[in-house]
């Protein structure tokens, strides 16, 4: 078993729509980044490799290659999949949190566990997703942003597992 964590945090703007958890989010503003600025596919990208010993996510997809402009965090968290089997890991489970003054979430978390899942390859029962508030406290708590922590188990694939 392998364990990993990660961080992300964007700041909020206007002319973007958010995106969380490969869902768009009904929203008045939306997160600054090269791809679609989802914070949570981000963390979640991160543990996922920093479990599996690879570069982290601004290393495999800089922001300084117009190939990843505007790209779909899920569409990276697929290839971040294919790494990992790559490796020979798939994932045990992912525990993840978004924090977040505004919007509420919490009718959104059911639709972003599953897109997570999906991209990830883990079964819907493997992932948690929580949405948390900074209760008005610092710049999350004003408003400025959104941030995601994460952090995944992976195990090894069963095809490895069979093979040695």
């Amino acid at each position: 078993m392998r364990i990993g964590q990660g961080w992300d945090r964007h700041e909020l703007i206007e002319g973007r729509p958010l995106v969380l958890g490969g869902e768009r989010v009904p929203f008045d503003r939306g997160l600054l980044g090269h791809s679609d600025g989802d914070v949570i596919a981000h963390a979640v990208a991160d543990a996922l490799l920093g479990a599996a010993g690879l570069p982290d996510l601004g290393s495999l997809f800089p922001s300084t290659d117009p190939a990843w402009q505007g790209v779909s965090s899920l569409a990276l968290l697929e290839r971040v999949r294919g790494l990992l089997l790559g490796k020979g890991f798939e994932v045990g489970n992912l525990d993840a949190a978004v924090i977040a003054q505004r919007p509420r979430l919490a009718d959104h978390l059911p639709k972003m566990r599953r897109n997570l899942a999906a991209a990830i390859g883990a079964a819907e029962d493997a992932v948690s997703l929580k949405a948390k508030s900074p209760e008005g406290v610092g710049a999350l708590g004003r408003g400025d942003g959104i941030e995601a922590h994460a952090v995944a188990l992976l195990v090894r694939s069963a095809r490895d597992r069979n093979d040695g």
